[in-house]
């Protein structure tokens, strides 16, 4: 019998993880197991084809929040096609409510975790068996050596492969689907080690290796160990780690100081500093002690430090997110405002009337409007988080972008300004303007607003400038 992996990512660097795990248990059952991969941006006309042309008895969907509309679309017309073949769906995004997906083109669905799940489904089908449309994955033990899951010509394009050596998270926040499973299964340090080392003899064009683990150092001594072992020279990949800021230590700090640069990258959830939202969420963190840790971090200058924030959690007005902006700032090289989204099977969609909750109907759930922020408060974060990727993150702009916030005691305030500029001068969205025009109107913002940083500015933009572009910076008018 043959079995469809199909895995629709949302970006070409990516890869999907959740088919490779599917893939080693159906075998090991004696499954002909294929994966198909493609991305957002294929034709649904182009995935269907090749859907058919599989002629499977079995197609598994891997459903998440940025791709259920699609798969949707294409499961419904793989079963038009091909009717007597049975559709299963799995993912977290069809783990929680089952029944928002009682469509005749599905025939299962797996709540939860799926290699235990998918040879069930796949054994009944076999044998002619009745079993239940939704079966609950239980909490199979994933975590044995399997190694990293992945083989030579799993990927066809992008430097980056996703790794999971822990499953699970120790903290149960009210916004995230985590919350909805207890403990951490985890791989032991050398069982870790020696994937990564497997990782070495793939492609050489596979550069990063991304952790999906929830929080990596949930055992800081076994963090420690394989950070430690990172500092050799057999790792030449760049390690990206989401790890909770509280619980690194001194080993930890000692470790990142002999990191040589650029060899891991560190991702840490602040979410808010208003202690008010951190404790209705859950999240009984300390918003100081995260941001000295960042601060600590990113002072050395070798690791590159990532903090989250989310707009439109609980308690937190637009005032109280100017304070976290400003709090997280200068901590971290990449600021990444996002978005709450009422997920289902968390706390904070349960509660959504409590809250006054407005959220879109449709994946991925975006809050709408709250009880602390309207729907205006909200479109504004939006623009500005769309000026701080475009500016800070993006690229172009780093030793300028970098002396223009010099003592600037609101950095919040001064890309409020700047989106405000930017809509009276042009009136376009910041995603649909030039590089150049970008150049000249940041150029134009600090020339009006900070004259007295001009002349130094205006040589660091061309600095950068030159960094980026093969020819010579305009001249820009005031």
């Amino acid at each position: 019998m043959k079995v469809v992996l199909f895995g629709l990512n949302g970006s070409y660097s990516h890869t999907c993880l959740a088919t490779r795990c599917l893939r080693a248990p159906l075998e090991r059952a004696g499954y002909d197991t294929v994966i198909c991969e493609y991305n957002l941006r294929d034709m649904n006309a182009v995935i269907l084809s090749r859907l058919v042309s599989e002629r499977a008895e079995v197609y598994s969907f891997s459903c998440y929040i940025w791709n259920i509309a699609s798969m949707l679309d294409i499961a419904a017309d793989l079963k038009a096609l091909l009717p007597k073949s049975k559709i299963v769906f799995g993912g977290p995004e069809v783990s929680f409510a089952c029944e928002r997906f009682d469509f005749d083109f599905i025939d299962y669905i797996v709540r939860g975790e799926g290699e235990e799940a998918i040879v069930k489904i796949c054994k009944a089908i076999n044998n002619g068996e009745q079993i239940d449309r939704i079966i609950d994955g239980g909490r199979p033990f994933v975590m044995k050596d399997e190694g990293i899951l992945y083989r030579e010509g799993d990927f066809e394009s992008g430097t980056m492969l996703y790794y999971e050596s822990s499953r699970g998270c120790p903290y149960r926040c009210a916004y995230c689907l985590s919350s909805a499973t207890e403990g951490v299964r985890a791989k032991s340090v050398k069982q870790t080690l020696d994937d990564l080392r497997a990782f070495e003899t793939l492609d050489s064009k596979i550069k990063i290796i991304k952790f999906v683990d929830r929080t990596f150092n949930f055992n800081i001594n076994r963090a420690n160990e394989i950070w430690r072992a990172l500092l050799s020279d057999e790792f030449t990949k760049n390690y990206h780690f989401e790890v909770c800021a509280n619980l690194l230590n001194d080993e930890s700090f000692e470790i990142f100081s002999k990191m040589p640069k650029g060899k891991i990258q560190l991702e840490i959830g602040l979410q808010s500093t208003n202690s008010e939202t951190l404790d209705v969420i859950s999240r009984h963190l300390d918003s100081e002690k995260i941001i000295e840790a960042a601060l600590r971090i990113k002072e050395l200058g070798n690791i590159h430090v990532h903090l989250d924030l989310i707009a439109g959690l609980p308690y937190e007005d637009l005032q109280s997110f100017r304070k976290s902006f400003n709090d997280a700032y200068f901590a971290c090289d990449m600021l990444q405002l996002g978005f709450l989204k009422l997920l289902y099977g968390t706390e904070l969609r349960n509660k959504a009337d409590e809250y006054g909750y407005v959220a879109s109907k449709k994946a991925p759930y975006t809050v709408l409007k709250s009880k602390w922020m309207s729907f205006e408060d909200l479109s504004l974060l939006t623009e500005i988080a769309d000026i701080l990727d475009r500016y800070r993150e993006g690229g172009g702009f780093d030793t300028s972008l970098e002396y223009a916030l010099e003592g600037v005691e609101s950095p919040f305030d001064f890309y409020l300004g700047l989106r405000v500029f930017i809509a009276e001068r042009d009136g376009r969205s910041i995603r649909k303007i030039s590089q150049n025009d970008a150049y000249a109107l940041l150029y134009q913002y600090i020339s009006l607003n900070y004259p007295e940083k001009e002349e130094t500015f205006s040589h660091l933009m061309h600095e950068d400038y030159a960094k980026k572009q093969v020819r010579k910076m305009p001249r820009f008018k005031k």
